[in-house]
C-alpha cells in the first residue's frame, strides 16, 4: 500500500484535476491514486497516516455535497462518516480551491471546515500557505495570518497555480518524507 492517501471533494472537476496534478509527480508506492471522496470508506481514509485532502468552496462558504447542488455526494455526506476516525498520528496536508472576486466574504471556507474537522480528531496539519496575492475579505482558512493549506482560484489565478502547487509540495516534503 503507498504512504500517502489523497483525498478530493469536487463539483465542477478542478478540485480532481489538482489531486491528479499532485498525484502524477510521484510513484505508486508513494502516494495512491487520487480518490473522489464519494468513493472512499473511513476505513480506507483511517488506513493512512499521511494525508493530502483537497476540497473547492461553494456558494456561500459550503462544502461541496447534495445540499450545495452537486450532483452527487462528496465532503458534506462524508464527514460525518468520518467521525469515528481518530487521525492522531496523522499527519494531514490541506488544499483549496475558491474564487476570491465573486466570493470575496468566505474566500476558501471549505478548506477551514476541514482543517476544524481533522484538528478536532488529532491531526497534525502541515503546508500552511501564505496569504500575500490573494484580495478577498474574509476566510474560515486563514488562522495567524496564514491559510491552513494551499489555496488556488482557478477563476481568477490560473496561471499561478503550478508554481504554487510546486512551492507548497517543497513546504510538506520533509514532514510527508517525500522525494522531491
Amino acid at each position: 500500500m503507498a504512504r500517502i492517501g489523497i483525498f478530493f471533494g469536487s463539483s465542477t472537476g478542478n478540485t480532481r484535476k489538482i489531486a491528479k496534478a499532485i498525484k502524477k509527480r510521484f510513484d505508486d508506492d508513494t502516494m495512491a491514486e487520487a480518490l473522489n471522496v464519494n468513493k472512499a470508506t473511513p476505513e480506507l481514509v483511517a488506513g493512512y497516516d499521511y494525508l493530502i485532502l483537497g476540497t473547492p468552496t461553494l456558494g456561500e462558504g459550503d462544502l461541496p455535497g447534495l445540499d450545495a447542488d452537486c450532483q452527487n455526494p462528496s465532503w458534506a455526506e462524508f464527514l460525518p462518516e468520518l467521525e469515528g476516525v481518530d487521525f492522531t498520528g496523522k499527519t494531514v496536508a490541506l488544499y483549496g480551491l475558491g474564487d476570491q472576486d465573486k466570493y470575496a466574504d468566505n474566500f476558501v471556507d471549505a478548506l477551514g471546515l476541514l482543517y476544524d474537522f481533522v484538528t478536532a480528531r488529532g491531526a497534525r496539519v502541515v503546508g500552511a500557505w501564505s496569504t500575500d496575492g490573494y484580495d478577498y475579505m474574509a476566510s474560515k482558512a486563514e488562522r495567524d495570518g496564514e491559510f491552513v493549506g494551499l489555496v488556488l482560484d482557478q477563476d481568477n489565478q490560473k496561471q499561478l497555480t503550478d508554481d504554487r502547487l510546486e512551492r507548497w509540495l517543497r513546504s510538506i516534503a520533509e514532514p510527508f518524507a517525500l522525494p522531491l
